[in-house]
């Protein structure tokens, strides 16, 4: 794992040793408290791909990259243009694949999944919301998954409605608009998701070549 601090945001990547090139990009969006003062790195790796248990396939499968906003609060959307740089310069370093790039978050980085999806629809070839805590303003064209937790589950039949949202079923769930609530409560759900191998094995299915408009 590296620490860059030269970037339009300081972030966390993680590299996976064996995976050839082209290989994919999995961008985390942190939630409140994990934004500056706390430290990069802890911010980093408290929940999502790189936290410690979880799914192995996230750092063997994917390079992660984790960004930190410089102080907490719910407003990834006014720095989508550093993250696509920061997410951009990390392929181009690392050898990431532009069909094969990922976006999710946790809390108010759920928030800001939804927000940078109807900001940049061309970046993202499928999007991982785990326990936002507001329904998307506006219709999103991309495959994404929604793992619900005790914040988003207050307005579950909202968020399923705005996505158009099925459940996810089975030991490999199939489907562009897909949800999962196992209930947990808002940090339970996320320390479950980024543990559960079959979303990442979801967001790999919809890297196929070719970024689709629904």
């Amino acid at each position: 794992m590296k620490i860059v601090r030269a970037a339009p945001l300081p972030y966390v990547v993680s590299v996976p040793e064996e995976a050839e090139a082209p290989r994919p990009v999995l961008c985390f969006l942190h939630g409140y408290d994990e934004g500056a003062p706390t430290e990069l790195a802890a911010g980093a790796t408290r929940h999502g791909p790189l936290r410690p248990g979880s799914s192995p396939l996230a750092i063997r499968d994917f390079i992660v990259v984790a960004p930190q906003l410089p102080r907490a609060g719910d407003y990834w959307h006014r720095h989508a243009d550093e993250v696509r740089r920061i997410v951009e310069d990390a392929r181009a370093e690392h050898g990431g694949d532009a069909a094969r790039t990922y976006l999710t978050g946790f809390s108010f980085g759920g928030n800001g999944v939804l927000d940078l999806a109807l900001a940049q629809p061309d970046l993202w070839a499928a999007l991982w919301a785990v326990d936002p805590t507001r329904v998307p303003r506006e219709e999103i064209r991309r495959p994404v998954w929604l793992s619900f937790g005790a914040v988003a589950r207050r307005g579950r039949d909202a968020f399923v409605r705005a996505l158009a949202l099925s459940p996810a079923e089975g030991d490999a769930p199939a489907g562009d608009r897909l949800y999962l609530d196992e209930g947990e409560d808002h940090v339970g759900a996320a320390t479950r998701a980024y543990r559960d191998d079959r979303i990442y094995r979801w967001l790999l299915a919809h890297g196929t070549g070719v970024l689709r408009t629904l």
